[in-house]
């Protein structure tokens, strides 16, 4: 009798074991999921980023601090390691305030702000920026799920030995940048 108690008792901790790791594993496939979207509107971001720059240079080509200021960043980004995800989110903010600034110096342009093109491709980036700012949203709601568990007792003695770390979320780091650039028509 003692002995399917204990065959029942052990049983029952690996079943347990096995839904925590299970859990685990999902919150981990979730933030690799919102990493990943992250991931596509950054790069949908940066292939709109070289339309926006001739754009605006054929109006605006003086103003070549501001141009080569969005060029630099952009390059910038494409260099950082794909899990320094603390200096891409730094360099990312840096491009949003860059970007921001490029579009305000346009508006010193009124042929330039009355173009089709350039007014499709402002919308398009204004539609790219309002999906990464979900995308983040979704991506740092799954790291603090996987983070949690990470974190927490008795889930944290199945992550430690199966090598579940925490991650790290997508933010900002200059409080400058949390700010939305002034944009007006």
């Amino acid at each position: 009798m003692l002995t399917w108690i204990i065959v029942a008792a052990v049983a029952a901790v690996g079943i347990y074991a096995v839904t925590i790791y299970n859990r685990l594993v999902k919150t981990r496939q979730m933030a690799e999921e919102g990493w990943s979207g992250i991931d596509v509107q950054l790069k949908r971001r940066a292939d709109l980023i070289p339309i926006l720059v001739d754009t605006v240079k054929g109006y605006a080509g003086h103003e070549r601090e501001a141009l080569e200021q969005v060029t630099r960043l952009r390059t910038d980004v494409g260099k950082v390691a794909p899990g320094d995800i603390a200096e891409r989110g730094k360099l990312e903010g840096l491009l949003s305030g860059a970007i921001g600034h490029l579009l305000a110096v346009a508006e010193n342009y009124p042929d330039l702000k009355a173009s089709a093109n350039f007014l499709k491709l402002q919308e398009s980036l204004a539609e790219v920026e309002n999906e990464i700012q979900l995308s983040r949203r979704y991506y740092n709601g799954a790291v603090r799920n996987l983070n949690v568990m990470v974190e927490s007792f008795p889930s944290n003695l199945v992550a430690s030995q199966f090598g579940f770390a925490k991650r790290e979320y997508f933010e900002i780091g200059d409080d400058a940048d949390r700010k939305a650039p002034r944009v007006s028509f």
